[in-house]
């Protein structure tokens, strides 16, 4: 994925559109998560950014770059399916990667901590 694709995909957008991608998110996330766990190597990062991108607290531009990035994560049609063995997340991974960098710190020890008990919670299922 270039630079350019991946930056009109981190788009804040508007605040209706980051209304539509909370709830899109918040439909998609838990299940498509599951999915993907074993294929992405930061399955932490990326249950704290939910937690940060549903948090009110966090900055607007901040949320909106997490929703974009976690929209694309749950949406059922991308570029590479995911439904392909090890490659099927690669782009989800290269979306992820690009919105930690430009939201760098923003996700809060709270948000680890929400994610570390959800994923002990998920381990023990």
């Amino acid at each position: 994925m270039d630079d350019i694709k991946i930056g009109e995909i981190l788009l804040p957008g508007e605040e209706s559109e980051q209304e539509r991608r909370e709830k899109r998110v918040k439909r998609r996330f838990w299940p498509t998560f599951r999915r993907a766990a074993r294929q992405i190597p930061f399955s932490r990062d990326l249950v704290a950014a939910y937690y940060c991108a549903i948090d009110p607290q966090t900055p607007t531009r901040t949320r909106g770059i997490l929703l974009a990035a976690l929209a694309y994560f749950v949406l059922p049609i991308d570029i590479i399916p995911d439904v392909l063995a090890v490659v099927g997340f690669s782009d989800d991974v290269a979306v992820l990667t690009a919105a930690f960098a430009a939201i760098s710190g923003q996700i809060k020890e709270t948000h680890y901590t929400k994610a570390d008990a959800t994923l002990a919670d998920t381990a023990q299922d």
